[in-house]
């Protein structure tokens, strides 16, 4: 059991609640940021100095950074996390790059596509923020095509793992509806990726939902 602070609209939440649903894991949750309030109130600022979610409490402890809690829920399951996480060292540590990846490399390529497609109204929005946006993702998406063109069914082979649930979620911003805009490239193999791990339930429950 663990207490989930963070508003189930933010992607890095999202992550959270799809990892906790594949390992079976329960927990309670407070709705947290944007219209919601609470991340600038000193007792918030006590248990996550950045005022970001999510932020988790769990074994008496408090843990921040949406892919530092995935991790701790696989560890917590045990072995390899049903697969999510596996044990052997290069094996763990190629999931792992993927987590760092989409923090340094995919997050910031696609940041201005998601704010000003689903986040700022019609008339507000900087088309040209949009447009190097999908430039600079196609870039990252690219590297995933290239990555899954040997035919692996995810990310790092046969398995399911993290990976997938962290560049998933991702994906959806990519993929959806909410954000397209003409010429965006299409990349049929990652879609048929992202059509697959979009069937899971966690993805169902958490990441499919209208982005808002």
């Amino acid at each position: 059991m663990f207490h989930l602070l963070g508003r189930v609209n933010s992607s890095n939440v999202m992550k959270v609640l799809w990892c906790a649903q594949e390992l079976d894991i329960p927990y309670t949750r407070q709705d947290v940021g944007m219209e919601h309030g609470v991340v600038d109130t000193p007792a918030y600022r006590a248990k996550n100095p950045n005022g970001r979610i999510p932020t988790i409490e769990a074994d008496g402890e408090v843990l921040w950074e949406s892919n530092s809690c995935m991790r701790y829920l696989c560890l917590k399951a045990g072995g390899d996390a049903r697969g999510l996480y596996p044990t052997a060292a290069m094996a763990r540590a190629r999931v792992d790059r993927w987590l760092d990846w989409q923090l340094s490399t995919l997050l910031p390529a696609e940041r201005d596509l998601f704010w000003t497609m689903v986040r700022t109204p019609a008339e507000s929005r900087d088309m040209a923020k949009v447009h190097a946006a999908v430039r600079n993702s196609a870039v990252c998406w690219t590297i995933i095509e290239d990555q899954l063109s040997d035919g692996r069914p995810y990310i790092e082979g046969d398995g399911f793992t993290i990976a997938d649930i962290c560049l998933g979620v991702f994906a959806r911003r990519w993929f959806g509806e909410e954000v397209r805009v003409p010429d965006m490239p299409q990349f049929p193999i990652t879609r048929a990726w992202y059509d697959r791990i979009g069937q899971r339930p966690g993805f169902l429950a958490w990441v499919a939902p209208k982005l808002y």
